[in-house]
């Protein structure tokens, strides 16, 4: 009898992706000791994004296209289509994927081995990015996780996410039930992460990376660094937009445990509401000066 092979649901969110996708696809193709299938959204583009995928597709039986036409506005909006429409159910595990990194070729088979050795219901890790320089920087997200951390951060990008079924089963409840609210929150990695700690499901943030991090200037999120970064930061905190995205996300995975609402409740939680010191400190210097 040969070893059963993890079976992975890849859900691949595109939008305008033609210049990067088929790089992309061809290394998700490339997972060592697994069985996978690629479902692939791809947003209404104004290149030919998606006429690639189907081309890719009829040569690779593995890769599933959806529905075109819609859209969507977003990724994370798009990811709530690929997680509502996918019937997931028959698999081992849930990955998802972004249209322009590039995977190692063991990272699924890590990230199910981690799963499995852990017994954890999800997995995340770091990241490497690259830019069209040669410049290269680790983006470390594992650091030890904090009781309250997933109310203002995800576990780090969404493109290193592999999950198990059940419990994403039971996200996918949670996104049908509550449809309306769920769309107006704009980082789908955050809400997962969010709902998996709230479940007290276990999550392990893997220090090593197994993803190549595409930056450019048509990122949607990146990785966040720099000084203009800064602002646009100080820009979202200065229109309300981040209590928003925070109460919301709060309200959709039922939170209890901490007012979020109240700036006070976050000064006295404040050891608990991020994973790096600096953040700490950051977020307690906002609500401290009212800007919560």
């Amino acid at each position: 009898m040969g070893q059963i092979l993890p079976n992975v649901a890849v859900l691949l969110a595109a939008y305008n992706g033609s210049a990067f996708i088929e790089e992309q696809l061809q290394s998700i193709l490339r997972q060592q000791s697994v069985r996978l299938t690629i479902y692939i959204s791809v947003d209404l583009s104004s290149d030919d994004c998606y006429q690639r995928c189907c081309d890719f597709a009829k040569k690779h039986p593995q890769i599933i296209m959806l529905a075109y036409g819609q859209k969507f506005g977003g990724a994370a909006a798009n990811f709530y289509r690929l997680i509502k429409d996918v019937d997931f159910s028959d698999f081992d595990y849930v990955a998802l994927a972004d249209q322009d990194d590039i995977w190692l070729d063991d990272k699924l088979l890590t990230a199910c081995t981690k799963l499995e050795q852990g017994n954890y219901h999800a997995y995340s890790g770091n990241v490497l990015a690259f830019w069209p320089d040669g410049r290269e920087l680790l983006i470390n997200k594992a650091l030890p996780q904090r009781k309250y951390d997933y109310l203002f951060e995800a576990a780090g990008p969404g493109c290193t996410y592999v999950l198990r079924t059940e419990p994403m089963m039971l996200f996918k409840d949670l996104l049908q039930g509550k449809w309306p609210q769920a769309q107006q929150v704009i980082l789908h990695d955050w809400f997962i992460y969010a709902f998996f700690r709230a479940s007290d499901l276990s999550w392990f943030i893997d220090p090593d990376y197994k993803l190549l991090y595409r930056q450019h200037p048509d990122n949607q999120v990146g990785i966040h660094k720099g000084w203009q970064a800064s602002i646009k930061r100080l820009g979202l905190l200065h229109n309300g937009w981040c209590k928003q995205q925070v109460v919301r996300v709060s309200s959709l995975i039922n939170e209890h445990h901490m007012d979020v609402h109240s700036r006070w409740s976050i000064l006295k939680n404040i050891s608990q509401l991020r994973r790096r010191f600096r953040d700490r400190c950051i977020l307690f210097f906002i609500a401290f000066c009212g800007l919560y």
